[in-house]
């Protein structure tokens, strides 16, 4: 399905929260084969000195604000608070277990068929939701529409179309995919110091035993001063056009493209 049937424009409360009508969404649902929802996926952890702890929500939300002016989507509010137990050593850190994380997605997901939306794309934008990936598949295996985005070849190449520098391995934390994002997005809420924040520890193999404090004291595992608000704005460019096989895949009939 191409993006020429989007809607033109689209509203929000800083940026973040949907401001459709439930007329809004059934309109939309009646020029549609199949309605999709799009729900963001960030945290509520800490992200250096410079930028916020509800980076990965913001990151999360820019995604998937691109995409729900680009297609035809039902864009919902955000989970603001996941899974960020790696980096609970730090101040401001909120965390979720696993199993909740599972179940309000799985919640939400069952909601939503129940008011007739067939299918769901879970935006993520933190790394340490592990247990998206099982919801999609259990979802999947039980004949249910749901995908994962982005993958890690959708922020590959979003990283070579950007000419972000910094290889998807060092760019962990607070680096400059994330600094290019909030400084494209939401400069307002990028402080000063990820000038001068660099930090690399490209092995982190013991991560989930030990946590991030042990890889870094500073809480930034990249390159922040790479990043630029043109990045930023090429970063999400990529990802939305990435974003259209998603879209034919879970409005097929077939469940194929």
């Amino acid at each position: 399905m191409s993006g020429s049937g989007a809607r033109a424009a689209y509203g929000a409360v800083g940026g973040v929260l949907p401001t459709d009508t439930t007329l809004d969404v059934r309109n939309r649902g009646a020029g549609v084969s199949a309605q999709v929802a799009v729900l963001p996926v960030g945290s509520f952890e800490q992200h250096g000195p410079f930028l916020p702890l509800a980076t990965d929500t913001l990151v999360a939300c820019a995604v998937a604000r691109e995409i729900a002016a680009a297609y035809p989507v039902h864009l919902l509010p955000p989970v603001t608070v996941s899974c960020s137990h790696e980096h609970a050593d730090w101040p401001g850190t909120v965390s979720i277990s696993a199993v909740t994380l599972h179940a309000v997605v799985s919640d939400i997901a069952a909601s939503l068929r129940r008011s007739g939306v067939d299918a769901l794309v879970v935006v993520n934008g933190h790394g340490g939701n592990y247990v998206l990936g099982n919801v999609v598949q259990e979802a999947s295996a039980r004949g249910e529409r749901m995908a994962l985005f982005p993958a890690a070849e959708d922020w590959e190449a979003a990283r070579e179309r950007a000419g972000v520098v910094t290889s998807l391995l060092t760019d962990m934390h607070a680096g400059e995919i994330e600094t290019s994002i909030l400084l494209h997005a939401h400069p307002e809420f990028v402080r000063p110091g990820h000038e001068s924040a660099d930090f690399t520890a490209d092995d982190r193999r013991h991560l989930l035993t030990v946590g991030m404090s042990a890889y870094t004291e500073s809480g930034v595992i990249g390159r922040p001063s790479l990043g630029s608000a043109e990045k930023g704005k090429e970063l999400l460019a990529s990802l939305t056009a990435a974003f259209e096989p998603y879209l034919g895949l879970l409005t097929s009939p077939t469940g194929r493209e």
